[in-house]
């Protein structure tokens, strides 16, 4: 299974993480018509778990672990295939670059 670590230095971890597993529920409840890039290949989630430190994102094909700490938030993904790798990191770079815009986040 192909995995990808994600290190995001922030002192605002628990914040992000937050916010974008409530975004991500909010889409994962939508019916698939009404979902960003319809007609495009996408990662679609499925189902969302999160605290204020911890988070478990479901796609169809893989997940997203996510683990917020006081100087980091940490991203763990892993899918069936290196495809819906690649499609699952789209979407949470996406998601995360627009909710950390203003603090200018970095994904390495």
């Amino acid at each position: 299974m192909p995995s990808t670590e994600a290190r995001i230095p922030t002192d605002r971890a628990s914040r992000y993480l937050t916010q974008l597993c409530d975004h991500t529920a909010r889409i994962s409840d939508l019916p698939h018509d009404h979902r960003h890039g319809e007609g495009n290949a996408m990662a679609i989630p499925r189902r969302v778990e999160y605290s204020d430190t911890d988070g478990v994102i479901e796609f169809d094909r893989g997940h997203c672990i996510l683990r917020a700490n006081g100087e980091e938030l940490v991203l763990l993904a892993e899918a069936d295939d290196e495809q819906h790798l690649r499609l699952m990191q789209d979407a949470i770079t996406a998601r995360l670059r627009g909710i950390g815009r203003r603090d200018q986040l970095s994904l390495t």
